[in-house]
């Protein structure tokens, strides 16, 4: 009499379970496209702000670049630190000191305030990024969890083109303290949300200490690279600045590889690094990652200087370059499970390859559009390997540097696609109009990089990746 009732409820408590999972998934990926959204909105904005705020030359590229700098140094910690504290908890910290620097960001009333809110929201998405990828890991397993990843690297296209568009709106029609001022409302929200849907998982406290001197010297030897890379576009690769930077991020690495080595409780096991599968990922993600920065950057450039656009026209125009990204990365989520990773791969540097040849070939407004999406279509399946590669043999309590040492690729190839390809464009980049093929050879490059770079994960990228729970494909 007892068995009926018992039988028909365990499949509703799964389903109960299951959608709670997925929507825990959305509200992570609302608070990661806040993340992703403050790299790009305020492009279309500089001039504006630069204006009210009265930045010097000099201060007008730190808007960008300090929030830049301090995410990127500070991920590795960040998502060691969500290991032993626990992903939802490094989550809503990491959620509320960026909401906090957004409004700072919003009110700032001259050039410091400003360049402190922009590096606090730095330093609150290298906390956030990492342990929402981490807590998400440990809600999704086997093919689900590809699906998730999915989700998540779609996020990267469409958050880029949704800045642009936002910048230019909010920009337009109200003003760029709305590009900050936006954040509080949703990360409001997402604190209270958060804490309701997202399982916990249990602190590691009194697991081991923390490895603060390694932490310190992987977070200054990023950041050097990152400035390094940032001021290689605008200065030149031989400016002592950028060789000064390059030259500390060299010693503070080698000198945190030291450190790792004699360390009881390592921040990152180095040889972590030879694993092939996560080799994989960060070649896949620094290469992907700069190819779509590079995407945005030329092309916006192009479409506005060489062919006239307006701002938000630029926005509009990068829509189907952000839904070629998304659905890259969910088609790639789904193929995973029956192609292999390497296939997905190469494939999608090869459509990336063809998608730079086409805009360097016609370099006129619809056949960029149409280039650029193709790229970004074969760009998104990358994002997906590269995270599956990265990820899937990973224990939990390993997932939030796991998660950051992806993120970290990312960081470091953004930063570096923009420096190869303003240094390659060159004059165009300042010229008031330049040509339509002014920017040909930038697209040529990437086109080139692509193409190498499928030859090269050709041999890399493992054929099946495995993962941490079972012995079936992670995918």
């Amino acid at each position: 009499m007892t068995s009926t009732p018992v039988t028909r409820a365990a499949p509703e408590a799964a389903r109960t379970t299951q959608s709670k999972r997925w929507t825990a998934l959305a509200l992570l990926a609302v608070a990661q496209l806040m993340r992703v959204l403050d790299v790009t909105v305020v492009n279309v904005a500089l001039p504006d702000i630069g204006a009210s705020l009265h930045l010097t030359r000099a201060e007008v590229p730190w808007a960008m670049t300090a929030y830049t700098v301090v995410f990127g140094g500070l991920m590795l910690l960040g998502g060691r630190i969500a290991d032993r504290y626990g992903p939802r908890r490094l989550t809503l910290i990491g959620l509320v000191v960026f909401t906090g620097a957004s409004l700072l960001s919003g009110l700032a009333t001259g050039p410091a305030a400003l360049l402190a809110g922009r590096a606090l929201q730095g330093a609150g998405a290298a906390l956030l990024s990492p342990a929402a990828l981490a807590a998400v890991m440990t809600m999704f397993t086997g093919r689900d969890r590809a699906k998730a990843f999915g989700v998540w690297s779609g996020l990267a296209g469409l958050g880029s083109a949704l800045g642009v568009i936002l910048g230019g709106v909010l920009t337009t029609e109200a003003s760029w303290r709305w590009i900050f001022a936006i954040n509080v409302p949703i990360g409001a929200a997402l604190l209270v949300a958060l804490p309701l849907i997202v399982p916990a998982r249990r602190s590691e406290t009194g697991a081991s200490s923390l490895d603060i001197p390694g932490g310190i010297l992987v977070t200054a030897g990023t950041g050097a690279a990152i400035y390094g890379l940032i001021n290689a576009g605008t200065n030149g690769w031989a400016a002592p600045s950028t060789l000064s930077a390059f030259a500390a991020a060299v010693v503070a690495w080698a000198a945190f590889a030291l450190v790792e080595r004699r360390t009881a409780n390592p921040l990152l096991a180095v040889g972590l690094l030879r694993r092939r599968p996560v080799a994989a990922g960060g070649f896949l993600m620094l290469i992907a990652t700069g190819l779509l920065v590079g995407t945005f950057f030329l092309g916006s450039f192009s479409l506005q200087h060489a062919d006239g656009y307006s701002a938000l026209r630029v926005g509009l125009a990068f829509i189907p370059v952000a839904v070629a990204t998304v659905a890259g990365a969910h088609t790639a989520s789904q193929v995973l499970a029956r192609v292999p990773a390497r296939a997905v791969a190469v494939a999608g540097l090869v459509l990336a390859g063809i998608g730079y040849g086409t805009v360097a070939l016609w370099p006129w407004p619809a056949q960029s559009v149409i280039g650029m999406s193709v790229a970004s279509l074969g760009i998104g399946a990358c994002f997906v390997t590269a995270f599956t590669a990265s990820l899937a043999d990973a224990p939990a309590a390993d997932g939030g540097l796991r998660s950051a040492l992806v993120n970290t690729f990312h960081e470091l190839g953004g930063a570096a696609g923009v420096a190869v390809l303003s240094t390659i464009a060159g004059a165009a980049l300042v010229a008031a109009r330049p040509a339509a093929g002014a920017f040909r050879g930038g697209f040529t490059a990437g086109a080139v990089c692509a193409l190498a770079a499928a030859v090269v994960a050709a041999f890399l990228v493992p054929s099946v990746l495995r993962g941490a729970d079972d012995e079936r494909p992670a995918h």
